[in-house]
């Protein structure tokens, strides 16, 4: 018995992405902090997720009136991934769930300029 509980511990260990996380499902939002060129301007961002499983589907976006379709939603674990085609560039969600909030980066790149934003969310519960 004893081995068996130590094989499952370390399974666990090794797979975290196993590992179910607090589900995301909601509204989310809060600072996205672009830097385009070295520049930076404070915005916000504005999601509605929904997730089943590892899969996560809804939309972002800079307020609740400009929404854009997620595309390629992932969870594993705490690590969440997304893309969202806006108007213009396509932009790349990397995002860890910690502390109860979304906190990472958003990356694009347009008409040969790259920007990043510095991305922290936390759950609207209105």
């Amino acid at each position: 018995m004893k081995n068996l509980v130590c094989a499952i511990l370390f399974l666990l260990l090794l797979t975290p992405s196993l590992i179910a996380s607090e589900d995301l499902s909601g509204k989310w939002s809060g600072a996205f902090n672009i830097t385009v060129d070295g520049q930076t301007k404070d915005d916000e961002a504005y999601l509605v997720l929904k997730q089943t499983g590892t899969e996560l589907t809804g939309t972002a976006g800079p307020n609740a009136d400009k929404q854009w379709p997620i595309q390629k939603g992932k969870v594993e674990g705490a690590k969440i991934t997304f893309e969202v085609q806006s108007d213009e560039p396509l932009i790349k969600f990397n995002l860890m769930f910690e502390g109860g909030r979304l906190k990472g980066e958003a990356s694009a790149e347009h008409q040969g300029m790259s920007m990043k934003a510095a991305v922290d969310l936390a759950r609207k519960t209105d």
